[in-house]
C-alpha cells in the first residue's frame, strides 16, 4: 500500500503538479517491478470523513482512506480509469493549457484493444475520478488545468488583469464582467481595488437590479453573484478579497433553508471539498439577509410567503443540527422559520415597490449591521 505525502498550500506550479501525477506513475512502476499489486490510497470523501474545526471555524477532511488496488476485481475498473485521467491531467501540463471536464472524458474514452468495454460510459464516471485526484494530491481542480462552467459575474470598483486582459470592473454596463472558473494568481490577477465590503448575491434577480440601480457605486461595494450556488471560482474569488485586500465578505440569500446551506457552504467549506476549506471557506462571511423576521420586519404580507413542504421541513431540522449554525442566533433564526411554515424569496421585496431592496432594505441593514454570523 503505498500514500502519497503531500501538503496543501499554496498554489502549485506547472512542474510542482507534474511531479505529483507522476508520482502515481512510479506507484505503477514501482510495484511492478517488485511484482507486486500497484496499489494507493484514496481519501474518503464523504460526511463520515468531515468534521467542524472550531478554532479553525471550518469543515475539514479526516484521515480516513480506501485503497485502490489494481489486482482486485472489483477496483481494478476505477484503477485503471484514475491511470487514464492522470495521464491526461499530465498531458495538460505538459502544453500549458486548460479544458473542460466533458473535454477529459472525451479524451480519455475509447474502446480498450480486443473488447467491447469501454474505458468510460459516460461523464458520470471520469467527473468523480477527478474529484480522487483533487483530494489525494491535495490540489484545487484549477491547479489540474481543469476549469468549469463560468457562472458568476462581478462589478464595482475592482480592476483585474484576467488572462493578460485588464478589466475595469466598473466599466462593464449592468451585465458586469463574467467570472472565470480560475481565479488563481497568473490567470487572475487582482491590480486595484477600492471598495468597503463585498456583497455576494445569491440569484441574479437582484444582482441585476443592484448593478442597475448602480447600488455598488453608492455604497462603494462590489456585487458578485454565484446565481445560485456560489461556484468554486467566485467562492475564491471572494475569498481572495477577503484575505488579500481585507474585505468583509456580506452573503445575500433567499430565506429557506437552501439559502442558508449556500451560506454555509461559502462561511464554512463544503462536505466534497472539505479538504480545500483553507482556501475556499471564508469563516468571517456575516448572513446579511433574508431572515426569518425580515417580513415582519418591513411589513411583508404572509401571502407573499411560501409553505415549507416536507422536505423543507427536513432539510432546516438537519441544517440546525449542524456544528457551525449552534450559534443561539442561528438556532432562533431557524426556529422562527419552522414555526412560521413560511419560506420567502428575496424577489418578495419587490411587493414594497421595484427598488426596495436599494433603496430601503439594504442601506438599513448595512446602516444598522443587522447580519448573522
Amino acid at each position: 500500500m503505498v500514500a502519497l505525502r503531500v501538503k496543501r498550500a499554496r498554489r502549485r506550479t506547472n512542474k510542482e503538479v507534474a511531479a505529483l501525477l507522476e508520482g502515481l506513475a512510479d506507484i505503477v512502476v514501482g510495484a511492478a517491478r517488485k511484482k507486486e499489486d500497484p496499489s494507493f490510497d484514496i481519501p474518503v470523501r464523504a460526511l463520515s470523513n468531515v468534521a467542524f474545526n472550531p478554532k479553525k471555524r471550518f469543515i475539514e477532511m479526516g484521515r480516513a482512506k480506501t485503497a485502490r488496488q489494481f489486482f482486485n476485481l472489483g477496483m481494478a475498473r476505477k484503477f485503471m480509469q484514475t491511470m487514464l485521467i492522470a495521464d491526461a491531467l499530465m498531458e495538460l501540463q505538459r502544453e500549458d493549457v486548460t479544458t473542460s471536464l466533458r473535454e477529459v472524458y472525451y479524451r480519455t474514452k475509447h474502446t480498450i484493444k480486443g473488447t467491447s468495454e469501454n474505458t468510460f460510459d459516460d461523464q458520470d464516471e471520469s467527473d468523480p475520478i477527478i474529484e480522487d485526484l483533487e483530494v489525494t494530491l491535495a490540489l484545487l481542480r484549477e491547479e489540474l488545468h481543469v476549469r468549469a462552467k463560468s457562472w458568476g459575474t462581478i462589478i464595482g470598483p475592482i480592476v483585474i488583469r484576467d488572462a493578460g486582459d485588464t478589466v475595469d470592473c466598473s466599466r462593464q454596463g449592468i451585465g458586469g464582467k463574467t467570472v472565470p472558473s480560475i481565479v488563481e494568481p497568473g490567470y487572475v490577477d487582482i491590480l486595484r481595488c477600492s471598495a468597503d465590503f463585498v456583497l455576494l448575491v445569491e440569484k441574479d434577480t437582484q444582482f441585476s437590479r443592484l448593478s442597475e440601480d448602480k447600488f455598488w457605486k453608492s455604497h462603494n461595494c462590489i456585487l458578485l453573484t454565484g446565481n445560485g450556488q456560489a461556484p468554486r471560482g467566485v467562492r475564491r474569488l471572494a475569498r481572495r478579497l477577503h484575505d488579500e485586500w481585507k474585505l468583509p465578505i456580506l452573503v445575500l440569500m433567499d430565506n429557506d433553508p437552501w439559502g442558508y446551506y449556500i451560506y454555509s457552504v461559502i462561511k464554512q467549506g463544503s462536505i466534497s471539498l472539505a479538504f480545500e476549506s483553507e482556501r475556499l471557506a471564508i469563516p468571517d462571511a456575516k448572513f446579511l439577509g433574508l431572515s426569518s423576521r425580515d417580513p415582519e420586519e418591513y411589513g411583508l404580507p404572509r401571502n407573499v410567503g411560501i409553505k415549507l413542504n416536507d422536505k423543507d421541513i427536513a432539510r432546516a431540522k438537519e441544517i440546525a443540527g449542524y456544528p457551525w449554525f449552534q450559534k443561539k442566533e442561528w438556532q432562533q433564526e431557524i426556529l422562527y422559520m419552522l414555526k412560521s411554515g413560511l419560506k420567502y424569496e428575496l424577489d418578495v421585496l419587490a411587493n414594497k415597490n421595484f427598488r426596495f431592496l436599494t433603496t430601503d432594505y439594504l442601506p438599513k441593514k448595512l446602516k444598522q449591521k443587522d447580519w448573522l454570523d
